[in-house]
Protein backbone atom coordinates (compact mmCIF):
# COMPACT_ATOMS: atom_id res chain seq x y z
CA UNK A 1 0.00 0.00 0.00
CA UNK A 2 1.42 3.63 -0.84
CA UNK A 3 0.77 6.58 1.64
CA UNK A 4 -0.64 9.40 -0.67
CA UNK A 5 1.75 12.22 -0.30
CA UNK A 6 0.42 15.69 0.77
CA UNK A 7 0.96 18.25 -1.37
CA UNK A 8 3.43 21.60 0.07
CA UNK A 9 1.78 24.74 1.24
CA UNK A 10 2.37 27.44 -0.82
CA UNK A 11 2.69 30.75 0.60
CA UNK A 12 2.30 33.73 -2.53
CA UNK A 13 3.33 37.49 -2.30
CA UNK A 14 2.05 40.03 -4.80
CA UNK A 15 1.97 43.60 -5.09
CA UNK A 16 -1.23 43.66 -7.57
CA UNK A 17 -0.57 48.17 -8.35
CA UNK A 18 -4.12 48.43 -7.71
CA UNK A 19 -4.58 46.12 -10.41
CA UNK A 20 -3.62 48.75 -13.04
CA UNK A 21 -1.13 46.72 -15.38
CA UNK A 22 1.69 48.13 -17.33
CA UNK A 23 -0.67 48.78 -20.42
CA UNK A 24 -2.33 51.29 -17.58
CA UNK A 25 -5.07 49.37 -17.62
CA UNK A 26 -7.19 48.36 -14.56
CA UNK A 27 -8.33 44.74 -15.27
CA UNK A 28 -9.29 43.20 -11.75
CA UNK A 29 -9.94 39.40 -14.00
CA UNK A 30 -6.28 39.50 -15.48
CA UNK A 31 -5.00 39.97 -12.05
CA UNK A 32 -6.87 37.26 -10.50
CA UNK A 33 -6.24 35.40 -13.27
CA UNK A 34 -2.20 35.61 -12.26
CA UNK A 35 -3.17 34.87 -8.40
CA UNK A 36 -5.03 31.81 -9.48
CA UNK A 37 -1.95 30.60 -11.55
CA UNK A 38 0.42 30.44 -8.58
CA UNK A 39 -1.26 27.49 -7.39
CA UNK A 40 -1.09 29.11 -3.70
CA UNK A 41 -2.81 28.07 -0.49
CA UNK A 42 -2.44 31.77 1.15
CA UNK A 43 -1.77 34.99 -0.88
CA UNK A 44 -0.81 37.78 0.60
CA UNK A 45 -1.56 41.17 -1.47
CA UNK A 46 -0.23 44.68 -1.44
CA UNK A 47 -1.68 47.78 -3.25
CA UNK A 48 -5.18 45.45 -2.65
CA UNK A 49 -7.44 49.10 -2.90
CA UNK A 50 -7.55 52.12 -4.46
CA UNK A 51 -5.47 55.05 -3.33
CA UNK A 52 -8.00 57.73 -2.07
CA UNK A 53 -10.63 57.44 0.92
CA UNK A 54 -12.82 55.75 1.50
CA UNK A 55 -10.00 53.22 -0.19
CA UNK A 56 -12.31 50.58 -2.27
CA UNK A 57 -11.17 46.99 -3.00
CA UNK A 58 -9.15 47.33 -6.42
CA UNK A 59 -10.03 43.52 -6.45
CA UNK A 60 -13.68 43.14 -6.04
CA UNK A 61 -14.78 41.02 -3.27
CA UNK A 62 -17.42 39.58 -5.24
CA UNK A 63 -14.67 37.99 -8.38
CA UNK A 64 -12.35 37.36 -5.58
CA UNK A 65 -15.18 34.81 -3.84
CA UNK A 66 -16.57 33.48 -6.84
CA UNK A 67 -13.23 31.76 -7.30
CA UNK A 68 -13.61 30.16 -4.46
CA UNK A 69 -10.87 32.44 -1.88
CA UNK A 70 -11.94 33.56 1.43
CA UNK A 71 -10.60 37.15 2.41
CA UNK A 72 -9.38 37.29 5.19
CA UNK A 73 -11.26 39.84 7.94
CA UNK A 74 -9.21 42.82 9.06
CA UNK A 75 -11.22 45.64 9.73
CA UNK A 76 -12.36 46.65 6.46
CA UNK A 77 -14.18 49.95 6.13
CA UNK A 78 -15.52 51.35 2.85
CA UNK A 79 -15.13 48.45 0.59
CA UNK A 80 -11.76 47.74 0.80
CA UNK A 81 -10.26 44.69 0.37
CA UNK A 82 -7.61 44.20 3.59
CA UNK A 83 -5.96 47.13 5.68
CA UNK A 84 -3.48 50.18 4.35
CA UNK A 85 -3.82 48.29 1.06
CA UNK A 86 -2.67 44.90 2.67
CA UNK A 87 -5.01 41.95 2.08
CA UNK A 88 -4.70 38.38 2.47
CA UNK A 89 -6.85 35.70 0.34
CA UNK A 90 -7.08 32.08 1.87
CA UNK A 91 -8.27 28.60 0.09
CA UNK A 92 -11.81 27.18 2.15
CA UNK A 93 -9.25 24.44 3.78
CA UNK A 94 -7.38 27.25 5.49
CA UNK A 95 -8.98 28.06 8.99
CA UNK A 96 -8.59 31.53 10.50
CA UNK A 97 -8.10 31.41 14.27
CA UNK A 98 -7.07 35.33 14.47
CA UNK A 99 -6.62 38.53 12.53
CA UNK A 100 -5.00 41.61 13.17
CA UNK A 101 -2.60 44.68 12.20
CA UNK A 102 0.40 46.66 13.24
CA UNK A 103 0.72 50.30 12.74
CA UNK A 104 3.88 51.12 11.56
CA UNK A 105 6.04 54.69 11.76
CA UNK A 106 7.45 56.31 9.08
CA UNK A 107 6.59 59.37 6.99
CA UNK A 108 3.84 57.65 5.03
CA UNK A 109 0.87 55.89 6.13
CA UNK A 110 2.09 52.16 6.50
CA UNK A 111 0.71 49.30 8.31
CA UNK A 112 0.78 45.41 8.38
CA UNK A 113 -1.50 42.59 8.80
CA UNK A 114 -1.11 39.37 11.20
CA UNK A 115 -3.48 36.39 10.84
CA UNK A 116 -2.89 32.99 12.83
CA UNK A 117 -4.09 30.46 10.83
CA UNK A 118 -4.73 26.67 11.63
CA UNK A 119 -3.35 24.87 7.73
CA UNK A 120 -2.28 21.56 6.67
CA UNK A 121 1.28 22.25 7.80
CA UNK A 122 0.15 23.24 11.04
CA UNK A 123 -0.71 26.24 12.73
CA UNK A 124 0.98 29.17 11.64
CA UNK A 125 1.37 32.95 11.75
CA UNK A 126 1.29 35.31 8.24
CA UNK A 127 1.86 38.82 8.37
CA UNK A 128 1.58 40.80 5.63
CA UNK A 129 3.29 44.43 4.68
CA UNK A 130 4.19 47.31 2.50
CA UNK A 131 7.30 48.73 3.73
CA UNK A 132 8.42 52.26 3.07
CA UNK A 133 10.39 54.16 0.21
CA UNK A 134 12.93 55.09 2.79
CA UNK A 135 15.59 52.60 4.33
CA UNK A 136 15.49 54.18 7.59
CA UNK A 137 11.88 53.67 7.82
CA UNK A 138 11.77 50.34 6.70
CA UNK A 139 14.31 49.25 9.27
CA UNK A 140 12.18 51.43 11.44
CA UNK A 141 8.90 49.27 10.37
CA UNK A 142 10.64 45.94 10.97
CA UNK A 143 11.22 46.48 14.40
CA UNK A 144 7.76 47.79 15.16
CA UNK A 145 6.75 44.11 13.21
CA UNK A 146 9.26 42.20 15.93
CA UNK A 147 8.33 43.87 18.88
CA UNK A 148 4.22 43.21 17.91
CA UNK A 149 5.06 39.51 17.26
CA UNK A 150 6.97 39.62 21.07
CA UNK A 151 3.72 40.57 22.55
CA UNK A 152 1.85 37.36 21.34
CA UNK A 153 2.52 33.60 22.06
CA UNK A 154 5.25 32.08 19.91
CA UNK A 155 3.58 30.56 16.49
CA UNK A 156 5.65 29.64 13.54
CA UNK A 157 5.43 32.84 11.68
CA UNK A 158 6.17 33.86 7.99
CA UNK A 159 6.31 37.62 6.70
CA UNK A 160 5.53 38.53 3.58
CA UNK A 161 5.39 41.56 0.95
CA UNK A 162 7.00 44.27 -0.65
CA UNK A 163 10.03 44.90 1.20
CA UNK A 164 11.07 47.60 -0.92
CA UNK A 165 14.46 46.61 -0.07
CA UNK A 166 17.19 46.70 -3.01
CA UNK A 167 20.31 45.63 -1.16
CA UNK A 168 20.66 42.71 0.33
CA UNK A 169 18.98 40.70 3.25
CA UNK A 170 21.32 41.61 6.53
CA UNK A 171 20.28 44.94 7.74
CA UNK A 172 16.83 43.55 7.43
CA UNK A 173 17.13 40.22 9.44
CA UNK A 174 18.95 42.16 12.10
CA UNK A 175 15.62 43.97 13.03
CA UNK A 176 14.08 40.61 13.43
CA UNK A 177 15.62 39.24 16.10
CA UNK A 178 15.32 35.61 14.84
CA UNK A 179 13.44 36.02 11.49
CA UNK A 180 15.67 36.08 8.69
CA UNK A 181 14.88 37.48 5.35
CA UNK A 182 15.45 34.98 2.57
CA UNK A 183 17.20 35.82 0.02
CA UNK A 184 13.98 35.36 -3.37
CA UNK A 185 14.33 35.60 -7.32
CA UNK A 186 14.38 38.89 -8.58
CA UNK A 187 11.00 40.57 -9.18
CA UNK A 188 10.92 44.03 -10.00
CA UNK A 189 10.21 45.62 -12.74
CA UNK A 190 8.16 42.81 -13.70
CA UNK A 191 9.11 42.54 -17.56
CA UNK A 192 12.83 42.41 -17.01
CA UNK A 193 13.35 41.98 -13.09
CA UNK A 194 16.36 43.09 -11.71
CA UNK A 195 15.68 43.65 -7.80
CA UNK A 196 14.03 41.43 -4.68
CA UNK A 197 11.67 43.85 -3.60
CA UNK A 198 9.39 41.09 -3.06
CA UNK A 199 10.43 39.01 0.46
CA UNK A 200 9.21 36.34 3.03
CA UNK A 201 11.03 36.38 6.41
CA UNK A 202 10.59 32.85 8.24
CA UNK A 203 11.04 31.81 12.06
CA UNK A 204 13.68 29.18 12.56
CA UNK A 205 11.15 26.29 13.55
CA UNK A 206 10.04 26.82 9.47
CA UNK A 207 11.88 24.78 6.76
CA UNK A 208 11.57 26.17 3.42
CA UNK A 209 11.23 23.50 0.71
CA UNK A 210 11.53 25.86 -2.50
CA UNK A 211 10.86 29.58 -3.34
CA UNK A 212 10.39 31.24 -7.11
CA UNK A 213 9.11 33.73 -8.95
CA UNK A 214 5.89 33.53 -11.38
CA UNK A 215 6.88 34.71 -14.40
CA UNK A 216 3.67 33.42 -17.11
CA UNK A 217 1.88 35.36 -19.00
CA UNK A 218 0.18 37.86 -17.84
CA UNK A 219 1.98 38.14 -15.15
CA UNK A 220 4.77 40.58 -17.28
CA UNK A 221 2.08 42.58 -17.75
CA UNK A 222 -0.55 42.81 -14.89
CA UNK A 223 1.25 44.99 -12.36
CA UNK A 224 4.85 46.42 -12.53
CA UNK A 225 5.86 43.75 -9.69
CA UNK A 226 6.15 39.45 -10.42
CA UNK A 227 4.57 37.29 -7.41
CA UNK A 228 6.75 35.11 -5.44
CA UNK A 229 5.87 31.93 -3.65
CA UNK A 230 7.50 29.78 -1.30
CA UNK A 231 6.67 25.89 -0.50
CA UNK A 232 6.45 24.66 3.00
CA UNK A 233 6.85 21.47 4.14
CA UNK A 234 3.01 19.64 5.05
Amino acid sequence: MTVASVSPFRVASYNLQKCVGLDLRRRPARSLQVIEALGADLVVLQEADKRLPPRPAALPHGLVEAHGWQILPFGQVGGSLGWHGNAMLARPDVEVLRTGHIDLPGLEPRGAICADLRTRCGQLRVVGTHLGLIRRYRLLQLAAIRRHLDTLAPLPTVIAGDFNEWGDEQPMSAQLGEIEVLATPASYPAPRPVAGLDRFALSPDLKVLDTGVHRQRPARIASDHLPVWLDLPA
